[in-house]
């Protein structure tokens, strides 16, 4: 690294800094857990400089591998990562509750909100909003890979996109076998 590049200031850690993080993630995370990434490496990574963006996506991965929601690991884990079982605790709080204020809503004009037409629109909306931000991350994950010329990453990304939506293959075989390949090319050890 060049010496002349000042290291970003990192964020103090904050139980509030957490709960307020993760509330936001959570209340703007409509579309599932891809949406995720961009606004996990916004506020974690560019923001607060708690971790990095090799670890935003590993955290990423492994919450997308392990059952449950999403959000919900990503949440765990990030929590436990910064403040042990009270950081873990405190995100998780904060990643439950927007959906279970907005679901508590719904759930009381359900009649009225199915039938409405620009409740329907605006539903259209954010789908489109969520494939743009969906886009927008596999490009610059492609980008990224492509600067730092690595080939087998480049192979592994166009290889797992041809067997899910070519072949149709289960995406939980598809990780397998990129966890596989992964383990089997890893040239340095990922824990000191």
């Amino acid at each position: 690294m060049n010496e002349m590049q000042k290291q970003p200031e990192q964020q103090p850690v904050t139980y509030w800094t957490l709960f307020k993080s993760t509330f936001l993630i959570s209340a703007f995370t409509v579309g599932g857990g891809f949406v995720l990434i961009p606004l996990m490496k916004a506020k974690f990574v560019d923001e607060y400089h708690w971790i990095n963006d090799k670890e935003a996506l590993d955290l990423v991965a492994i919450a997308q591998s392990a059952p449950g929601a999403v959000a919900i690991n990503a949440a765990i884990i990030m929590g436990y990562r910064m403040g042990k079982v009270k950081g873990l605790l405190t995100t998780l709080l904060g990643t439950v509750l927007p959906p279970l204020i907005t679901l508590t809503i719904v759930s009381q004009f359900y009649t009225a909100f199915a039938a409405n037409q620009y409740v329907q629109m605006v539903l259209k909306g954010m789908q489109c909003g969520v494939a743009a931000v969906i886009l927008d991350v596999v490009l610059d994950l492609v980008l990224k890979q492509c600067r730092k010329k690595l080939l087998l990453p480049i192979l592994i990304m166009f290889g797992s996109f041809v067997a899910s939506y070519i072949f149709d293959i289960n995406i939980m075989y598809i990780i397998l076998v990129d966890a596989f390949i992964g383990l089997a090319f890893m040239q340095k050890p990922v824990y000191n």
